[in-house]
Parts: structure tokens; sequence; C-alpha cells
């Protein structure tokens, strides 16, 4: 009779938004300072635009824990829910693009942001201005929003997020592994989050540790 299974169960494990926890590299450290600048903004309106991944979330968690801001998905704004969406004066919207948003209703909250002195923090991949608008003074208002990119990370940078990610799992990995999945993993936080992520669970149901060899392994690399 073969031995019982080891089950890899799906435990949620926390991944820290605090400042504390966010990670500065040459990438970033525009945006963090626009983050940490705040309320002293170029406008009450700005952006934050990079790839999935790049901490656009990260850095707009540690805004609204300043700001007091409501979070808010661009896909689900409406007209009539704009009073409560600015109720505390301060709001995140979240993954602006172009065409999969109420234009009117983002007309109306540019607007009312202005009127009460509010300020949004629009996070997007691309900058809102790219795409197709339909609405000819939308299009006009997002030109004008200062946006603030995320540069690809650098290779410290990525090291320290791996690092961090093993960590936050309370895996203990050696520097050996940490470079050698740096040199063959794409160069993307999301890239770094999904290996780490695969690994926990193998490990888990393999009930071995985490080591070259099982990254060779579970990954497939030669």
């Amino acid at each position: 009779m073969s031995p019982p299974r080891q089950l890899a169960l799906a435990l949620p494990h926390a991944e820290s938004f605090a400042r504390a926890d966010f990670l500065p590299g040459q990438g970033n450290e525009s945006a963090l300072a626009l983050i940490e600048g705040w309320p002293d903004w170029p406008d009450r309106v700005v952006a934050l635009v990079g790839p999935e991944g790049s901490g656009k979330s990260h850095l707009a968690a540690i805004w609204a824990d300043r700001a007091g801001a409501r979070f808010l998905a661009a896909r689900a704004l409406a007209i009539t829910d704009l009073p409560a969406a600015l109720a505390t004066g301060a709001l995140v919207l979240e993954d602006l693009v172009a065409g999969e948003v109420n234009e009117r209703a983002l007309f109306h909250l540019l607007n009312l942001t202005r009127e009460e002195e509010a300020h949004v923090l629009l996070t997007a991949r691309a900058a809102p201005a790219v795409g197709t608008i339909a609405l000819a003074d939308l299009a006009s208002r997002l030109r004008a929003i200062p946006v603030v990119n995320l540069a690809p990370p650098d290779d410290a940078l990525l090291r320290a997020v791996l690092v961090k990610l093993f960590a936050d799992r309370q895996l203990d990995v050696d520097e050996g592994l940490v470079s050698y999945l740096l040199s063959r993993l794409e160069r993307s936080f999301a890239a770094l989050r999904a290996t780490v992520d695969r690994l926990d669970v193998e490990a888990l149901r393999r009930q071995r540790p985490v080591t070259r060899a099982l990254a060779a392994e579970v990954l497939n690399f030669r």
C-alpha cells in the first residue's frame, strides 16, 4: 500500500502593502516621491502607469492609508456613484483602460474632483490618453493629467523583491537559488510572484525544501 499523498492546500499568505514593506528602486523612485509628496501634488488628479506587478497597487495602498482614500475599479465607475466615491475627499481609481470605462462618469468625476478640491489617484497599464476616447472633452482632460511611469525594475530591485516574496511565505532559501531564478525568469514582479507561489505549493506537496533542484524540476529549467 502506497503512503498517503501530501495535499497542497491553497492557504492564503499575508502580502503586506505597508510603506515599510515597499522596496524602492530606480524604476519606482519618482512614483514613490509622488505618493510621499501628497498633498503637494502637481494636480488634483494624477496617474500611476506601469505594467502588471510593477508596484502600482502597493503605492496606491500607501497613499490611501495616508489620504483616507476609497478604492474603486475604473470599470465599475457610474455617474450615480460619484458623490459616494469622493465622500472622503480622496479616491483610488484602479485599472483604467480606454474603452472599458463609462466615459461620461469619468468626465464628471474629474470635474467633481476639482469642484470639491478632492484628490484622485488613477492607476493604469498605459497612459490614460492612449486608446480610443469617444468623448472629446474627456480626452482633453486625460491628456492634461500628470503621469508618473513605473519603469522596469533593475537587477537589485528584482533580487530584493524575490527575497521578500519567499520571506512572506516563511520559505528559507539561499543566495544561490535566488541568483539561479533571476537568471532564468521573465524580468517582472508578476513573474516572480507566480514562480514563488508555484514553488511554495510544490514544496508543500512534495514535503521538500525549496532548493535549486526543486526549482529546476518544477519549472523545467535546464
